[in-house]
């Protein structure tokens, strides 16, 4: 905790906090102990919200409200936040149960969103509001940077179906073609089909990686041959 304290350049007067903003609900059920980071979450996240509103408000004054409700949707996602979370180490300092450590948890974006968040509750109990944007505003600015000039990670799934609408007024389909390997090392092939034509496959460790893959596939084609 003091080797994360250093790294993420926090300190924490009540450790116990920072400790709690680390425990995951699976740990509290195997055990019976109702401690766990979940009320933590919730509160983070409405912090989280606000400050990156308010970043955006302050750095991003040429863009309208709806642009700043796009950029702020892609700054918070699940995605963006696993990926700060990897950053600070979170994923080794995670307390989990047996099942979900054994089912992969550790390395489950949801999981480590949700204590990245968690870890912003605590943060803002232990050391109040100013610490706290001070802390968000170091680990998510680069990552408003990234939207801001489309360097982020892209839901093409999203990107798809709109295009897909647009163009031909259907959803796409995805089909898993196959999967193979160990169960804790799977991969999946997935196409996808728009207007009789299939893209792919996408490969990727888990389901939805892998029709991320095939949608990626198919949006850039659609991108240069529009209809």
């Amino acid at each position: 905790m003091a080797v994360f304290q250093k790294t993420a350049n926090v300190h924490f007067k009540n450790p116990q906090l920072l400790n709690l903003a680390f425990i995951h609900r699976s740990l509290s059920n195997e055990s019976g102990n109702k401690n766990n980071n979940e009320r933590l979450e919730f509160l983070g996240d409405a912090i989280l919200g606000a400050i990156t509103a308010t970043l955006l408000y302050r750095d991003l004054s040429d863009k309208a409200e709806g642009e700043l409700a796009k950029i702020k949707s892609v700054v918070v996602s699940e995605d963006v936040l696993a990926g700060v979370a990897r950053e600070l180490r979170i994923d080794t300092l995670l307390l989990l149960g047996k099942g979900e450590e054994n089912s992969g948890g550790r390395q489950k974006n949801a999981i480590l969103a949700d204590a990245l968040e968690a870890l912003i509750g605590a943060l803002y109990l232990d050391s109040g509001y100013k610490a706290v944007f001070i802390f968000v505003n170091r680990w998510m600015e680069p990552e408003i940077n990234r939207v801001r000039d489309n360097r982020h990670h892209q839901d093409y799934k999203s990107l798809l179906q709109e295009l897909s609408q647009q163009l031909f007024r259907i959803y796409p389909v995805y089909r898993l073609i196959k999967k193979a390997g160990p169960d804790h090392d799977h991969i999946f092939w997935t196409e996808v089909a728009i207007n009789d034509r299939t893209f792919g496959p996408g490969t990727g460790k888990n389901k939805k990686s892998a029709e991320q893959e095939a949608a990626r596939i198919a949006y850039e084609y659609y991108s240069r041959n529009k209809g």
